[in-house]
């Protein structure tokens, strides 16, 4: 036995002297950590009925790029879209009908299913078709037209839905995958990389469309808008609204809105039947290298203000023509996309941070969101205001400078929404009420007074342009 012992104690001091030789040779190892550096929110769709109660997690999810098991969870959550405009027809056989296709997305066990609006917006019935192949009639809940996003309900429970992902946190070069019902077909999945984020294509219409779209080269063709846009984790990261294309077909450029902006929207439609928009006040520009230097900017980036709205929270806040943000609430703004992102997360009454350059210097001031009317509270079903959204135009008083040069009292149209009964009286932002029938009117509560009271009935408005002689009349129906 002790003729071992010198063995095993030469052995163990040969392996120390080894293992000490190398760790004198060997090179020092990083050790690289991956944070997308979002922080975590929850990823259900409604905060008072937490569906999922699940966190978003902090780190990014494209490692590992294992596709199988992100598609098993999202394809049951995916449905196709069937929109139907029919009228009825006639004793002599008269009538119309039209259909059109696409997908959507399950976003709660009880039915809910966010699309497109331009995949609904032409009918007046809706036939959802799950993965495994059950029908349902839909009814429309609420469609928002300036981020082309519409909510659905079929009813029923126990519904397999889609978690959402934290759409800030996706990094350029990740991998995603578009999942929708082209042609069709159920549920088909397509692999992509995020190629670029808050882009603007100029495809959406009105004052208040908001455009920052993720750009992917995931294959997305025709029936798949409406459908999703999902993490290799399995969580609803944007919806799949457009492509670019010259043939027709995919063409490798590929859009979807980002899920944080369409939490934010969908959630309005369901509580409040429109969105719930916080403006700042402003009219932008964008920034290029000639203003840069006009306006001794570090950067050739920010989002210029041409223009102040009386009575707006920019203008409450101090905010002047020619400034230029650059920062909300502790985010850089680099593009007017990047702007209309930030911002349109938020309601009315909501306070933030916007940093701005001046004169060359940097600068900070609080602005309060407004309301198209220049109202800081949300405006609930039967509120006073509802009947101007219902009608779809935004009023204001008239300020102090106005009235002086105008020499009259009266009320401001401010903006018309596209589709409205407003607009297809051919009416133009900038026109001046003065009366409401025979009834002169100074102040937007006035109006809304006047209004109240011919519900269902015809109205017509008096009033002038600024800068067009004559008065000038707008008749419409209040239903």
């Amino acid at each position: 036995m002790n003729k071992f012992v010198p063995i095993v104690v030469s052995s163990v001091c040969s392996a120390l002297l080894a293992v000490f030789i190398y760790k004198c040779f060997e090179s020092p190892k990083m050790v690289y950590i991956e944070d997308a550096g979002a922080s975590p929110v929850y990823t259900n769709f409604g905060e008072a009925d937490p569906f999922s109660g699940r966190l978003q997690r902090t780190f990014l999810s494209s490692s590992p790029t294992d596709f199988i098991a992100a598609a098993s969870v999202v394809t049951p959550a995916v449905v196709n879209i069937r929109a139907v405009e029919s009228t009825n027809y006639s004793w002599w056989g008269a009538g119309s009908f039209g259909a059109s296709s696409g997908s959507g997305v399950i976003v709660s066990p009880d039915g809910y299913i966010v699309t497109n609006n331009h995949v609904i917006e032409d009918g007046n019935k809706y036939q959802v078709t799950l993965n495994d192949r059950r029908e349902y009639s839909a009814k429309l809940v609420a469609t928002d037209p300036y981020t082309d996003l519409a909510l659905l309900k079929v009813d029923d429970k126990d519904l397999p839905y889609m978690v959402f992902g934290n759409s800030d946190s996706l990094k350029v070069g990740e991998w995603v995958l578009a999942v929708g019902n082209p042609f069709n077909l159920e549920s088909t999945v397509t692999a992509g990389i995020v190629s670029a984020k808050g882009r603007s294509i100029d495809i959406l219409e009105g004052d208040y469309t908001i455009e920052s779209f993720i750009q992917t080269d995931a294959a997305v063709n025709p029936g798949n808008s409406g459908g999703a846009l999902v993490n290799t984790n399995g969580e609803l990261v944007g919806i799949n609204t457009a492509i670019i294309t010259r043939s027709g077909k995919y063409e490798g450029y590929s859009f979807a809105i980002p899920a944080t902006l369409v939490q934010k929207v969908i959630r309005d439609l369901r509580d409040y039947g429109e969105v719930q928009r916080g403006l700042l006040g402003i009219h932008i520009g964008a920034i290029n290298s000639e203003k840069a230097r006009e306006l001794k900017l570090p950067y050739v980036e920010g989002v210029y203000i041409s223009g102040i709205s009386p009575g707006g929270g920019a203008e409450d806040a101090g905010l002047k023509a020619e400034d230029v943000i650059v920062g909300i609430n502790n985010v850089k703004i680099r593009t007017i996309p990047e702007l209309q992102e930030q911002v349109g997360r938020l309601h009315p009454g909501a306070t933030i941070s916007v940093d701005y350059i001046r004169d060359g210097k940097r600068k900070t001031a609080q602005v309060t969101l407004k309301d198209k009317n220049q109202a800081t509270k949300l405006t609930v079903r039967g509120d006073d205001r509802e009947i101007l959204s219902r009608l779809g135009f935004s009023l204001r008083e008239l300020n102090t400078d106005e009235r002086r040069k105008l020499r009259v009292s009266g009320v401001y149209v401010e903006g018309i929404e596209v589709g409205s009964t407003i607009e297809k009286t051919e009416m133009d932002a900038g026109y001046i009420i003065t009366k409401v029938g025979e009834v002169r009117v100074s102040s937007v509560q006035e109006v809304i007074n006047e209004l109240k009271k011919r519900r269902g009935k015809e109205v017509y408005l008096e009033g002038f342009y600024e800068n067009y002689p004559g008065e000038y009349y707008y008749t419409f129906e209040i239903k």
